[in-house]
């Protein structure tokens, strides 16, 4: 099953290929952002919707990567940014394709014998549906970028579809699956994580009634490089 995980739904390697180092000039909306790269200001695309706010200041170091696709208004993605000396990854796309690389070590979830991305349930389609033993499991991931003192925080901006997400997972639990709420922090050193309760007092309300009623709450923390993403550790969850 895990051999045709890979082949169907590419769970390679998180590696990015064609990496060049950038300066952040600004973001004149949520999808471009103009970096300078060899001198030159250039359009890039940026695959992160959020705010990002305390990681996009102009002058910034960060990496984009290049592409060769030919049709594309733009000729390169913005994939990472230096806060300081540490690199914070903004792929959005990034926490599930790494959460899914790390399902298959198997070193938490034992005896996994299906892994299915974007699985729905009732009226949400859910990051992964798992069987694993005797068990079988929904999880939902987040991806998790800002940062203050070392403490990491989800969400940036107000979500409601993370709390439609959130009593999904109750629903799960009713109907008598496993359910995971998984954050994913998207750079290393992680102090511990929180829920951003100035941003979305909602949210946080919701996640630890979550927790409560028996969904699951994890988070990870990443190895971080200019040009690839591997989850690392377990960090520490404060509701």
């Amino acid at each position: 099953m895990t051999d045709l995980l890979l082949s169907a739904w590419n769970l390679i390697d998180m590696i990015y290929k064609n990496i060049k180092p950038a300066i952040f000039i600004d973001r004149p909306n949520r999808f471009i952002a103009n970096v300078q790269i060899d001198g030159k200001t250039e359009v890039c695309h940026v695959k992160n919707t959020g705010r990002c706010r305390e990681l996009l200041i102009p002058g910034v170091r960060v990496f984009v990567q290049q592409t060769d696709n030919q049709a594309r208004k733009t000729k390169y993605d913005l994939i990472a940014v230096y806060k300081g000396d540490m690199l914070v990854n903004i792929d959005s796309q990034a926490p599930n394709k790494v959460f899914g690389e790390w399902l298959q070590k198997g070193e938490y979830f034992k005896d996994i014998t299906l892994i299915k991305p974007e699985c729905r349930f009732g009226d949400s389609r859910l990051d992964f549906y798992l069987e694993y033993g005797k068990k079988c499991a929904f999880t939902e991931v987040k991806g998790v970028t800002l940062e203050q003192d070392g403490v990491f925080m989800f969400p940036d901006a107000p979500t409601e579809r993370g709390i439609k997400h959130l009593k999904e997972l109750c629903r799960c639990v009713d109907a008598g699956y496993d359910a995971y709420a998984v954050f994913v922090v998207q750079a290393e050193n992680a102090e511990y994580f929180t829920p951003n309760r100035q941003t979305h007092p909602k949210f946080a309300d919701e996640l630890k009634y979550a927790a409560d009623y028996g969904v699951k709450i994890l988070c990870l923390s990443c190895a971080v490089t200019q040009g690839s993403l591997d989850i690392k550790d377990f960090v520490p969850i404060k509701l």
